[in-house]
């Protein structure tokens, strides 16, 4: 069965840190890439970061570079989003997404397999 749970996400004052978690089914973490996205209100889903399948190559948005790390635990079948100096605009609905080792990862159209997201909000 295919399942991506996000978890982690909450309220947060300006420049505090969360760190989000995805946990996934074995079918569908083993041999992906996986992806975080966030999506504001009235606004399009965008891409914060990827990690290939093995770990070796990371991506990250240019608006949470050197303010966010992901990793993963092959053997939890769990990827996790650092984020540390939170900004307001941060502000938004997290997902995580899985797509074939072979694929890409900052795109949208890249990833086969969504969480339904956790919320981070950040306050001024």
């Amino acid at each position: 069965q295919v399942q991506l749970v996000e978890s982690g996400g909450g309220l947060v004052q300006a420049g505090g840190s969360l760190s989000l978690s995805c946990p996934a089914s074995v079918r569908t973490f083993s041999g992906s890439n996986v992806g975080w996205f966030r999506q504001a209100p009235r606004q399009e889903r965008e891409f914060v970061a990827a990690i290939t399948w093995r770990g070796g190559t990371t991506y990250y948005a240019d608006s949470v570079k050197g303010r966010v790390s992901i990793s993963r635990d092959n053997a939890k079948n769990t990827v996790y989003l650092q984020m540390n100096s939170l900004k307001p605009e941060d502000t938004a609905l997290y997902y995580c997404a899985a797509s074939p080792a072979s694929s890409g990862v900052v795109y949208y159209s890249d990833y086969t397999y969504w969480g339904q997201g956790t919320q981070v909000t950040v306050s001024s």
